[in-house]
């Protein structure tokens, strides 16, 4: 069984991180504040250099290969942010990279992964069947096989912006983290619950890709369907290292409907000037339907990644008429 990473392992991966990647500011943003009724706060993960959070795995990951992996290469499965991140951190320590994407991936994050120097290999109609074709090219060739959440040092990585939040803002009282295979709310959850129990972390996902929130509910692997627009949410199968720290350390977990995100995607553009894909902007979705219990706290929102392709942001403000 793989180890879950404590909180020792994500202060050493922060020292490594912090040598390739910038810090992400955590902003507060009045408006947001009036329309939620607390304190709030963006940590802006959309502004690392790959786009998204999961690049601060990438790097932490990649750093500890052995020399024999390195000379193998990398394979992996994304719906676009954690390939990415795979292949820019590729480049950066001299790893040849192989992404497996669905066929109908982000074009946008398809030509990032090109560009940062990754191979793309397409197969099937959706994240899990790209992960099940790689798994098997991985044992067939001999390439380390990267999953996008069972990997400790990924997990470890990733928390390295929760303890950034933490140092920012000693006095939050809620994280709201999006969830597709839950490496970064497994890390949020694992500097919290160590360096500030009180705090909260709530968890979000789409209620058209649920697998992972009714996985929490269940204590229990299970699969569901896989229909959202949101590529960072959308898995069809939990993971089973994220899962078993959500299990003992996530406060709670909410679902978010795909025209709630798409109404956040446009806040968050309205009054942050930001531009958040659908994960990025699941945890405003989820503070509008906390507002109530959110009411007068200090509340981060983690906007975890702003790799919306065009098409889709016509498609979103069509829809706002």
């Amino acid at each position: 069984m793989l180890h879950a990473p404590n909180i020792e392992d994500v202060l050493r991966a922060r020292r490594v991180v912090a040598r390739f990647l910038p810090r992400t500011p955590l902003c507060d943003y009045p408006c947001l504040s009036e329309l939620l009724g607390c304190t709030a706060y963006v940590k802006h993960e959309n502004h690392q250099p790959a786009g998204a959070f999961k690049v601060r795995g990438g790097i932490y990951l990649m750093s500890r290969l052995s020399e024999d992996e390195r000379r193998r290469g990398v394979i992996t499965a994304s719906t676009g942010n954690h390939g990415r991140s795979v292949a820019y951190t590729a480049r950066r320590f001299d790893v040849e990279a192989i992404i497996g994407l669905p066929e109908k991936a982000n074009p946008d994050k398809v030509a990032a992964i090109k560009a940062f120097g990754g191979q793309v290999l397409s197969h099937g109609p959706d994240f899990d069947a790209a992960r099940e074709h790689v798994e098997q090219l991985a044992r067939e060739k001999g390439y380390r096989y990267i999953h996008s959440g069972n990997e400790p040092d990924l997990i470890a990585g990733v928390g390295t912006y929760a303890l950034e939040i933490l140092e920012d803002l000693p006095d939050v009282d809620v994280i709201i983290v999006p969830v597709g295979g839950g490496s970064g709310a497994a890390g949020v959850c694992t500097v919290v619950k160590a360096l500030k129990p009180s705090a909260e972390v709530i968890a979000v996902q789409a209620t058209a890709a649920p697998a992972a929130y009714k996985s929490w509910k269940a204590k229990k692997l299970v699969e569901d369907r896989m229909e959202t627009f949101a590529e960072g949410l959308a898995s069809r199968t939990a993971f089973s290292l994220p899962q078993r720290i959500l299990w003992e350390h996530l406060d709670d977990f909410v679902l978010v409907s795909e025209q709630e995100i798409r109404c956040a995607i446009l806040l968050l553009l309205q009054h942050t000037h930001n531009l958040a894909e659908g994960a990025g902007a699941a945890p405003l979705a989820a503070a509008l339907k906390l507002k109530e219990r959110l009411r007068g706290r200090n509340v981060v929102l983690v906007l975890s990644g702003g790799n919306l392709s065009l098409a889709t942001l016509r498609e979103v403000l069509r829809d706002s008429g």
